[in-house]
């Protein structure tokens, strides 16, 4: 069972969730109506962040369950973790000044690679030995 990557796959959708959340109360703070996307700086922001995190989910979730299948599953949870991590020191950081946000990025960016490296690297192995 994988457990504890099934635990960190809950919540990388919690915290998308979470800034989805974020998003909407922004929306009405700043009386920003859907279909808007624009109006406020810091509703912007909030809705960037909300949006990177989605691009980047579908990769490090297939990279989370790949990695845990072939790999580890306490080793994808544990880059999953550092992945979540990274992306609260984008959230984080993008809202103060967009600027900085290249900290929290290269983590989550640097986990996901990690992830979808490690899976593939014992996928060829197990190939090339006839696994």
């Amino acid at each position: 069972m994988f457990y504890f990557t099934a635990l960190t796959t809950l919540a990388s959708v919690l915290l998308y969730g979470g800034l989805g959340l974020r998003v909407g109360m922004a929306r009405v703070a700043y009386k920003i109506e859907a279909p808007a996307i624009s109006g406020h700086p810091t509703f912007e922001r909030l809705y960037r962040i909300q949006m990177n995190t989605l691009e980047w989910l579908p990769v490090h979730l297939v990279g989370l369950w790949m990695f845990a299948l072939y790999v580890s599953d306490i080793g994808a949870a544990a880059l999953g973790a550092v992945w979540i991590v990274g992306r609260i020191l984008y959230a984080r950081a993008y809202l103060a000044d967009p600027k900085s946000r290249t900290a929290g990025f290269a983590i989550s960016f640097a986990a996901m690679l990690l992830l979808c490296v490690g899976a593939i690297g014992d996928i060829v192995v197990r190939l090339a030995l006839g696994d």
